[in-house]
């Protein structure tokens, strides 16, 4: 992929499992963002389960996109670009858009299919989650074979891996479960069976698939409740909490618990992500809310007003 001071080369690791019988193409890719691990995890328990002889069409497992990210435990490259605003990439740009540009024309550029895989981000954990285009009938059926608590119908953002792969007629999810820099168990759990229940939805796999433990809701909204103070987070939700507009989720205030400012909800709906650390300043994104889940095709009613906080 690329040369290190030291005169190194780094590769990008990638497996490729050819099936028996004809069938598609899929990628699954991680750590786009270098210091988000559930993928790198994730992959390896999926291509482990994995057999040529029951398998249909093609997986290409690529666990770890950004290596320049893992080895330095950043969520950036060394020039502190973000790989996934730097597709499709160049093959004459700086190191971002190379590396963009050889995933695209070497993994993503040979696929129907795709699953990228994704943690919160900045001391944030993430409710097991797909995101995607769901008024794109495959992206809709890949979405709820996943399985995952919520699916968030969402824009893509320029630069990403999924519009440049959407632009290649690439039927791309994005699955988000967890946190950066360690490994969390039911983010992983969770995003192991969602692949493998794609895979049996697109007739690639006819090996053992776990169902899933509840319905996914859908929705086109959320918020982020923000910090009106700096001091010290004290949280009263968790992770899959429903919550009333109003309610109180949270408070912050100094060392002492004085001076409290309450952080109250503004919609109701499912705590889809929060942040981890305590310390925070005005202004943080503490409680992700997605507002009001419930049917995919009730959701896609309200698209017309998606925000920004879902684009990946």
């Amino acid at each position: 992929m690329a040369r290190l001071p030291t005169d190194t080369w780094l590769s990008l690791p990638v497996v490729v499992i050819n099936g028996r019988r004809s069938g598609p193409t899929l990628f699954l890719s991680g750590a786009i963002h270098g210091d988000e691990l559930n993928g790198v995890e994730i992959i390896r328990r999926v291509t482990s389960t994995l057999d040529a002889r029951n398998l249909a069409g093609a997986v290409i497992a690529v666990p770890i996109v950004n290596v320049f990210g893992f080895v330095n435990e950043s969520r950036y490259l060394p020039d502190r670009r973000d790989l996934n605003r730097s597709f499709p990439g160049s093959p004459r740009g700086p190191l971002a858009a190379r590396m963009a540009h050889l995933f695209m024309q070497e993994v993503v550029g040979r696929c129907d299919y795709g699953i990228d895989l994704h943690t919160g981000s900045w001391s944030r954990t993430n409710l097991p989650q797909v995101r995607g285009d769901l008024r794109d009938p495959q992206i809709r059926r890949c979405a709820e074979a996943f399985g995952a608590d919520i699916m968030l119908h969402s824009r893509v953002r320029d630069g990403s891996l999924r519009q440049a792969a959407t632009a290649r007629g690439v039927h791309v999810l994005l699955y988000e479960g967890g946190e950066a820099n360690r490994f969390n168990d039911f983010a992983v759990d969770a995003g192991v069976d969602g692949v493998l229940r794609v895979m049996a939805e697109l007739g690639m796999w006819d090996g053992a698939v776990a169902p899933p433990c509840s319905d996914s809701l859908a929705t086109a909204r959320s918020t982020w409740v923000r910090a009106r103070r700096g001091g010290i987070l004290r949280l009263e939700v968790g992770l899959g909490d429903t919550v009333t507009s109003g309610q109180v989720v949270g408070s912050v205030a100094d060392a002492f618990g004085t001076g409290a400012s309450k952080i109250r909800a503004r919609s109701e709906g499912i705590v889809i992500g929060h942040l981890r650390k305590p310390l925070v300043n005005q202004g943080d994104a503490l409680v992700h809310v997605a507002e009001s889940p419930t049917t995919i095709d009730e959701a896609l009613i309200e698209a017309t007003g998606v925000r920004d906080d879902l684009l990946v």
